[in-house]
């Protein structure tokens, strides 16, 4: 799903969907490999085959996030700015905010960035998309927060990943929990906790907006070999859309 075709002028973060008054809030903290004109002229040096691998954003979550943000008659925020370019699901000061190596791929127009170079880019991309983010979650009090996000199926030189889905979870993990019993409970999935990454990073976009908040939420992470295609996006945004709902009704049940 190419839904940044749908906007001619550049803007770090997209809204769809904004007035849908659904509780949820679906989010896609890496839904585009695109590079600002104002970064490096619109690229930052490596291979479009590279810019076209899981370094650059994650591909396949822009395209469920849409989806499922329908499905569940919500709002969905994305962002339009690739995470090579600066990192939006990390904390200002994360030493990984800004990649210069990212799975054996050197990349040019990061290797000087300096300090000044951070702060405009935190300007010009990240502050922007974490601000309407923000505003969207406080557009009711019983917010839930779901981010959606892919993952490659093996980084070079190391093992092949088996899940086919992953949630993470820092310290809440009252939707995260339930969500992971039912996904164990659908025909040959193989579901991991906290995998194929731990799930807390100081300062990123779930700690911003829901864990600080107390707000329900989580995180999940699909194989994006599984999400390639259109028809592929939506089995698994219909499936989510199905399980959601199941998984907060036994997460609030439990108080």
């Amino acid at each position: 799903m190419q839904w940044e075709s749908r906007h001619v002028s550049w803007s770090p973060v997209h809204v769809l969907g904004a007035t849908r008054d659904s509780r949820w809030l679906v989010i896609c903290d890496h839904a585009t490999n695109r590079v600002p004109e104002s970064v490096g002229g619109g690229s930052l040096g490596i291979a479009d085959e590279d810019m076209a691998r899981h370094i650059a954003y994650d591909p396949g979550a822009a395209g469920v996030s849409i989806r499922l943000a329908e499905k569940l008659e919500a709002p969905v925020v994305l962002s339009n700015f690739s995470r090579l370019v600066i990192d939006p699901n990390r904390g200002e000061d994360d030493p990984t905010l800004v990649m210069r190596l990212y799975d054996g791929t050197i990349i040019p127009a990061n290797r000087h960035v300096d300090s000044s170079e951070t702060t405009r880019r935190l300007n010009l991309c990240y502050r922007p998309y974490h601000e309407t983010l923000a505003s969207m979650a406080r557009r009711r009090e019983d917010t839930v927060i779901v981010s959606v996000h892919s993952f490659t199926p093996q980084f070079r030189h190391r093992p092949p990943r088996p899940w086919h889905i992953g949630l993470l979870f820092a310290d809440d993990a009252r939707l995260s929990h339930p969500l992971i019993d039912l996904l164990r409970e659908e025909p040959g999935l193989v579901v991991g906790a906290n995998q194929p990454y731990s799930g807390h990073l100081k300062g990123d976009t779930i700690d911003k907006h829901a864990i600080a908040e107390g707000r329900h939420n989580t995180l999940i992470e699909i194989r994006n070999d599984l999400i390639q295609e259109d028809d592929q996006q939506t089995e698994w945004a219909d499936r989510l859309a199905r399980l959601l709902p199941l998984a907060l009704e036994r997460a609030e049940s439990k108080g």
